[in-house]
């Protein structure tokens, strides 16, 4: 498995190079959209699984744009009262400040009880890279507001892991429907059906079918 690096820096995993020179060769379409985009432009970790966790949170069913704004107003709301973000002082903060931040009463719930597992339940000790993706998946969503599509990123963001493959989440879908269909609706199995020729890097491909339609990459 691919190590976890403690910091968000601009550096890509170990296996980045390697998945693009391998997808260029076995996917046409990937080919030509890698070439696109700049090197600084790769997969990042914040090396903070609490934090990769909470902004997934914030990040299901609402846009890049938005998730991105409610998520600076929580990092300002928790700077107002605290010096760092973590488990224990989001605890801490009145559910009427998060709601304030623009999350959600059922984001708030969430929020609070994945704090809670990470201040008092032993997640904060979970020795992540220990297990495979699936176990992973299957720890995260027994906690109160976690679905498949937020353990995926944290996957992706967290422990980087080189072959997610995250069904559910509407850019890569969009992407796949405009670099493979010309922009006409995509199934589940047919979007699987061309992930299939990415494997085993699937995250790679899905970080350039997000490249394709936002430039900007979104940090978790």
């Amino acid at each position: 498995m691919p190590a976890v690096k403690t910091s968000a820096v601009l550096a890509a995993p170990d296996y980045w190079q390697t998945a693009c020179t391998q997808l260029m060769k076995q996917d046409r379409i990937l080919r030509k959209l890698i070439p696109k985009y700049p090197q600084a432009e790769f997969l990042t970790t914040r090396g903070d699984p609490f934090q990769t966790l909470a902004r997934a949170i914030v990040g299901q069913q609402i846009s890049v744009k938005a998730a991105q704004s409610v998520w600076d107003r929580l990092l300002e709301t928790n700077r107002a009262q605290h010096k760092h973000f973590n488990a224990k002082n989001i605890l801490q903060l009145e559910p009427s400040l998060l709601r304030a931040a623009g999350l959600s009463t059922r984001k708030v719930e969430y929020m609070r009880d994945l704090a809670n597992h990470f201040e008092n339940g032993g997640l904060g000790h979970a020795q992540w890279d220990q297990l495979d993706d699936e176990t992973v998946i299957k720890e995260l969503v027994a906690i109160r507001g976690i679905g498949r599509w937020t353990a995926e990123m944290f996957l992706i963001f967290y422990l980087m892991r080189p072959n997610v493959l995250p069904l559910d989440d509407i850019g890569l879908i969009r992407g796949i429907s405009l670099a493979y269909f010309s922009g006409e609706p995509v199934t589940r199995s047919e979007a699987k059906e061309v992930a299939a020729n990415w494997e085993p890097w699937k995250t790679v491909a899905t970080w350039y079918m997000w490249r394709s339609i936002d430039p900007i990459p979104v940090e978790y």
